[in-house]
């Protein structure tokens, strides 16, 4: 059951991150103001759901790692810690001055610069969650592939 909700919580959290950097990057490419603005309210919004499934992702996959000395799990551990922490020093912080800039109809520099960071910083998680999803896949399936050798 814990491996349902993990999978599940990982899932989410990378549909969600994926969802807020293909919206970001079609508005700011195509949309005007008051479609950044609808964009970036959305987004800070719906960290309602990713920042939940993003705690029962880690908090799941760390319980179901524990005593584990697999490279492949000390890889998932470590990507989540830079995972956690480009999500709490980077993406929930510009997701709120981006909303507020937006809001204010501040569309200068400085929001450019967020912007951008928040995009390759959304990127970057969306490939960690990705090869976390990989590993995670991996790991399920090998129990079954040496089983197979093993007939």
């Amino acid at each position: 059951m814990k491996t349902r909700i993990h999978a599940a919580a990982g899932a989410i959290a990378l549909i969600t991150v994926s969802t807020f950097w293909l919206s970001t990057a079609t508005v700011e490419l195509l949309g005007d103001a008051a479609a950044i603005t609808t964009v970036k309210n959305y987004v800070l919004a719906g960290m309602v759901v990713l920042i939940p499934a993003m705690i029962i992702a880690g908090a799941s996959g760390f319980s179901l790692g524990k005593g584990w000395k697999s490279p492949v799990v000390a890889r998932k551990k470590w990507r989540m810690r830079i995972i956690a922490a480009n999500g709490l020093l980077v993406l929930v912080p510009s997701a709120f001055l981006l909303s507020s800039f937006a809001a204010a109809g501040r569309f200068d520099n400085l929001f450019t610069i967020i912007q951008t960071i928040e995009l390759v910083a959304g990127a970057t998680n969306i490939a960690l969650l990705s090869l976390n999803m990989r590993d995670g896949l991996s790991l399920r399936r090998k129990p079954f592939r040496l089983a197979a050798r093993a007939r």
